[in-house]
């Protein structure tokens, strides 16, 4: 299947899912979102994928939301209301879907990017990757289930580290902080991702969805707090705030928080 912004190829087994941004590094836009969540529901469907691996065309896996986009609607709150509903949905189906996913990351990873890493259930990240959730720097707070997901993985106090101060995890520490599972040279990452989903691919998928279900059932109610965090995310875009966080991110300058 191909789309404007998202491509997936099946090759055996496993089913390819590219991010198809890349002058934009990646950005979600709302097309984005509901080619995103078309995706998810064809990798779902499909009896012969089973795996998946989640990749960003050109140099970098996914800079997060385009703030570009939001800043040229007349109505920010409305459309990241929107954008979340497709985004969320199709983490949710990723999560609980049978075939394991994989991401791989090469460049940075940010915001919902993040998001987008901390769903999958193995990650293999390139020696030069990056991870910064990049929110809070421009007056926004989480979605793509970022704050469920990231501190389970890394732990409450790294991730508030990483929400509050956005600092920038290279991919040594990501792996040392339990978000990702490999680190490869830039060059390795597709040929290592999909080496990896073929070895899962032969394995029992049924069996694997169950337990995917079965963890994502101890953690809690992952599609409820995403409904809370596009609420968040979404009245804050409306803020002083975030108007004045997305204003200076466009325009290159350091925000003046009101």
């Amino acid at each position: 299947m191909s789309t404007a912004t998202v491509n997936v190829e099946t090759r055996g087994a496993v089913a390819i899912v590219t991010l198809n941004r890349p002058a934009q590094s990646n950005t979600l836009s709302l097309q984005m979102g509901m080619d995103l969540l078309a995706a998810a529901m064809t990798c779902a469907r499909s009896a012969a994928v089973r795996a998946v691996v989640l990749c960003g065309a050109g140099k970098n896996f996914c800079l997060g939301g385009d703030l570009r986009g939001i800043s040229n609607k007349s109505g920010a709150e409305a459309h990241l209301r929107e954008l979340t509903s497709y985004l969320h949905a199709a983490i949710s189906l990723f999560v609980r879907m049978d075939p394991p996913v994989i991401a791989a990351v090469r460049g940075t990873a940010a915001g919902a990017g993040i998001g987008l890493v901390a769903m999958a259930d193995l990650v293999v990240a390139g020696e030069g990757a990056k991870f910064n959730l990049a929110y809070t720097g421009v007056g926004l707070t989480c979605d793509a289930g970022n704050s469920f997901l990231l501190p389970r993985a890394i732990g409450l106090r790294r991730a508030m580290e990483l929400i509050l101060l956005n600092r920038t995890l290279s991919a040594t520490e990501a792996m040392n902080w339990g978000l990702i599972n490999r680190v490869v040279g830039d060059g390795e990452v597709p040929d290592e991702a999909f080496a990896l989903a073929e070895k899962i691919a032969a394995g029992p998928t049924r069996a694997f969805g169950k337990v995917k279900r079965l963890l994502a059932q101890s953690q809690g109610a992952l599609e409820s707090q995403m409904v809370l965090e596009a609420e968040t995310i979404a009245s804050q875009a409306a803020s002083a705030e975030g108007a004045e966080g997305i204003a200076a991110f466009l325009a290159k300058r350091k925000p003046v928080f009101p």
